[in-house]
């Protein structure tokens, strides 16, 4: 079983219906990230699989137009380990996600609405926070 929801069809079903994509690129070595624009649901196949089998823009990839260069995001689809109810979120340490949401709080279209797409199972009754991380708005998942 994967870690986290696939969102290829997600992808798919966004260029469907004719709005932007934007996915991240993450900087190793460091928690930056950036949101560049994919062109159409096939660009999915250009990207390079990153060591944490994560497809991303390659590094020299500098055509794709950043999300904070432009008007910003309306949504993100946050990944994580564990999830509780309250909205904090687990992920893998870097603080990624937190940091580039930090980016869009100072953004004049201020800081997107945040979906986390979980399975059942990580669902917890809490995880561990610091004062760094950010909640999610909404956690979807399958509640059999």
């Amino acid at each position: 079983m994967p870690d986290e929801i696939q969102t290829e069809e997600i992808i798919k079903d966004i260029f469907k219906q004719g709005k932007e994509c934007f996915i991240p690129r993450y900087k190793p070595h460091s928690n930056h990230m950036d949101m560049l624009k994919l062109s159409s649901a096939e660009d999915i196949s250009s990207l390079t699989l990153t060591s944490w089998n994560i497809l991303q823009p390659s590094d020299d990839d500098s055509a794709r137009e950043e999300a904070l260069a432009g008007g910003g995001l309306d949504l993100i689809f946050m990944p994580g380990l564990g999830f509780d109810k309250k909205g904090n979120r687990l992920g893998r340490g870097k603080g990624y996600y937190d940091t580039y949401l930090g980016r869009c709080m100072k953004h004049p279209s201020g800081k997107p609405y945040t979906i986390a797409l979980a399975f059942r199972e990580q669902i917890c009754e809490s995880v561990p926070v610091t004062e760094n991380d950010v909640q999610v708005d909404e956690i979807l998942y399958e509640d059999c």
